[in-house]
């Protein structure tokens, strides 16, 4: 088996979409009213499912974090220091709800933390400096 990309569950479908789309700049690959919205980021598939529709098509209900949460995080890379703070300052003006600011950690990668619409943990880093 190969990783083909992976997705997430959403709650309101057109809002993820534009916040991928416009503040983190994934190509969509189709309508953003659809049940499934495939989107692209640096050759990795990204799928949004809407959890009503998921629901629907598995005949069962399933129970989804709320707020700021941390079951998991989706991790993008940028070319070095600097453009992880630059990163950081144009996402945050464009919507995306800071959680960490940029920091250099000790293991050499400077990294910040950002959360979209949904809670979802979103990292921003770079090992460059």
């Amino acid at each position: 088996m190969k990783l083909d990309g992976f997705g997430i569950f959403v709650e309101d479908m057109s809002v993820m979409v534009r916040f991928y789309r416009d503040v983190l700049g994934f190509d969509i690959k189709e309508d953003e009213n659809t049940t499934n919205v495939y989107l692209e980021k640096d050759g990795t598939l990204f799928l949004l499912y809407r959890r009503s529709d998921f629901e629907k098509m598995t005949n069962r209900g399933f129970h989804y974090a709320k707020g700021i949460n941390g079951h998991y995080e989706i991790a993008l890379g940028v070319e070095n220091f600097d453009a992880v703070d630059l990163a950081f300052q144009d996402v945050v003006s464009k919507g995306a709800t800071p959680v960490m600011e940029p920091a250099t950690e000790p293991w050499g990668q400077r990294t910040c933390y950002i959360a979209d619409p949904e809670g979802n943990l979103i990292e921003i880093g770079s090992f460059n400096q």
